[in-house]
């Protein structure tokens, strides 16, 4: 039984950008990497701690628009494109979770974005955060994992709903075919399905911005780096984060669970997959002895979105409860 992930979900929602003079349209801080590669960072606003904001599958730095513009009222916030993403290069394969965290840490020192952080992970984006606060264990004072992937989760669907339960095998063959048509010089196209490879400009969207994202979805390595973090999802990240610390011991964390994830499964198993993804949420914020897991009503997987104010409040919560809330 095959199912519909929140990773489809997210691949095929539209992320909300600004709609004049778009920053998507050219870098802002680009962080010189050991390798010499460039890693491009967006940070607003001022204050401590420094709060990180990790996109999921296909994301990138400018996802995160209302949330991050609440936040910057009182923090410095900061989102960046991974490797192969937006303004940032291409890394070496394989794009899995220990490479992702490593070019975070690496980045943010070269960029001089000092800590303490809190992170906040949406979606595959928790487990690149869960590495990332495993590498800086004393810089990381608080946790916020938003709808968040869980490391090996497709064995616990495939237990109760059968192989291939939580595959992405939709998503990585529609990326598959970018990736060959981004080869061939064949993008953009018009024609289903590769007319969904390249995003069309919006209106009013400013027309710098629009070929700047274009020209991404033009390149055959954002697709490689697509594929190599699907291809390593379950595998290799899982089993980094299988392996580290298994407690967190009492760092303030929220787990947030968007109760409209499966709103769209067969009606007979809506309610049995809620069961699962919550119990699987719980079971995360058990971790810590300061872990809250909490289901947002009124939210689909995408909840920057729809209730940017879920987030807004637990990263207020977190640093309140790391005694570094800012007075407003």
């Amino acid at each position: 039984m095959r199912l519909l992930l929140p990773l489809l979900l997210l691949a095929l929602a539209a992320a909300p950008r600004p709609a004049a003079a778009d920053p998507s349209a050219r870098p802002d801080l680009a962080a010189r990497l050991p390798d010499g590669r460039k890693l491009n960072f967006r940070c607003a606003g001022a204050g401590a701690p420094t709060v990180l904001l990790e996109g999921g599958y296909a994301a990138d730095s400018l996802g995160w628009g209302k949330v991050k513009a609440a936040l910057a009222k009182t923090y410095r916030v900061c989102t960046y494109d991974r490797a192969g993403a937006g303004f940032s290069d291409p890394g070496r394969l394989p794009r899995d979770g220990a490479a992702i965290a490593r070019d975070l840490d690496r980045g943010l020192a070269a960029a001089r974005i000092g800590g303490p952080y809190i992170v906040v992970g949406h979606s595959a984006g928790a487990l690149y955060v869960r590495l990332f606060s495993n590498r800086r264990p004393q810089d990381v004072v608080g946790m916020v994992l938003v709808d968040p992937s869980i490391e090996h989760q497709d064995r616990r669907f495939a237990a109760m709903f059968g192989e291939g339960a939580a595959g992405v095998g939709p998503l990585r063959a529609r990326a598959a075919q970018c990736l060959a048509a981004a080869e061939a010089g064949s993008l953009p196209a018009t024609e289903p399905p590769l007319d969904r490879c390249v995003p069309a400009a919006r209106p009013g969207q400013d027309p710098a911005a629009a070929a700047a994202r274009r020209a991404e979805a033009m390149r055959p390595s954002t697709w490689r780096a697509r594929i190599s973090e699907l291809d390593t999802l379950w595998g290799a990240t899982s089993n980094q984060l299988s392996a580290a610390r298994q407690s967190y011991g009492d760092l303030p964390l929220v787990v947030l669970t968007a109760d409209g994830t499966y709103a769209a499964a067969p009606e007979a198993a809506r309610q049995p997959l809620a069961n699962l993804w919550w119990g699987l949420h719980r079971e995360l914020a058990r971790r810590s002895t300061r872990g809250v897991s909490r289901v947002v009503k009124g939210s689909s997987h995408m909840m920057m979105t729809d209730r940017p104010d879920a987030i807004i409040d637990a990263v207020d919560e977190v640093a309140s409860q790391a005694n570094m809330l800012k007075r407003r």
